[in-house]
C-alpha cells in the first residue's frame, strides 16, 4: 500500500458542469410553465364559449316562454295598457324583420336568419379575449334565434310590447328584438372604444 503522501490531487476541470441548486432545478422546468399557461388560455376559451352559448339559450327560452304566454292571454291588435299609455300589450304578428319592417317577406328573412348565424358564430370565434364582446354576440344570437324559431314554426314573429307617448309610438318588439338592439348598442360601444374589447390587436 502507498503512503498517503504519494497521492497527487487531481485537478477538476473547469468544463465540468457547476452544481445545481434547488431553485434552479425548479426553474428548469419550463415546458410544463407552458402547458399551465396554454391550459388557462384554453380555460378561458371554454368559459366563454360557456357564457356566448348560455346566454343564448336564455334570450331563446325567455323569448319562447314571454311570447308563448302573451298569445294565450292577449288578443291580436287589442292594445291593453300595462303603465297607462306610455307601455302596452299589443299582440301583433310581424312578417317582416325586426321592428316590423319589410314585412310580408318572412321565409326571406328565416333564410338570411341563417346566414346571420353563420356570421355570429365565425365573428364569436375570432373575437379573441374580448367578454363585452362575447356578451353582444350571445345576446345577438339568442335574438335571431328567437325570431327564427317563430318564423320557421309560424310563418311571422310574434311582437307584443308597445311604447311611446299619445299618439307618438315605438315600433311593437318582443324579447329577442329587445336583446338584438342591446347587443347592437354594446358593439357600438366597443367600436367607438376600442379598449372595452381587449387590446388594440383583439379589438
Amino acid at each position: 500500500m502507498q503512503p498517503l503522501d504519494r497521492w497527487v490531487p487531481v485537478a477538476v476541470s473547469s468544463d465540468a458542469p457547476a452544481p445545481v441548486s434547488g431553485a434552479e432545478r425548479a426553474t428548469d422546468g419550463a415546458p410544463p410553465a407552458t402547458t399551465r399557461i396554454g391550459s388557462g388560455l384554453a380555460g378561458a376559451g371554454r368559459s366563454r364559449w360557456i357564457l356566448f352559448f348560455g346566454l343564448a339559450a336564455t334570450i331563446l327560452i325567455v323569448d319562447q316562454i314571454t311570447k308563448a304566454w302573451i298569445v294565450s292571454n292577449y288578443e291580436v291588435s287589442v292594445a291593453v295598457p300595462i303603465l297607462g299609455d306610455s307601455m302596452r300589450i299589443w299582440l301583433s304578428h310581424n312578417t317582416g324583420a325586426l321592428f316590423g319592417l319589410f314585412r310580408d317577406q318572412a321565409l326571406i328573412f328565416a333564410a338570411f336568419s341563417f346566414a346571420v348565424i353563420g356570421i355570429i358564430l365565425l365573428y364569436e370565434a375570432r373575437a379573441g379575449k374580448s367578454w363585452l364582446v362575447t356578451v353582444a354576440l350571445g345576446l345577438l344570437l339568442g335574438g335571431a334565434l328567437g325570431n327564427l324559431t317563430d318564423r320557421l314554426r309560424l310563418g311571422y314573429v310574434v311582437d307584443f310590447m308597445d311604447l311611446g307617448i299619445g299618439t307618438w309610438r315605438w315600433y311593437t318588439f318582443n324579447v329577442a328584438d329587445a336583446a338584438i338592439s342591446g347587443s347592437v348598442l354594446l358593439l357600438l360601444l366597443v367600436a367607438i372604444v376600442p379598449s372595452l374589447g381587449g387590446s388594440n390587436r383583439d379589438a
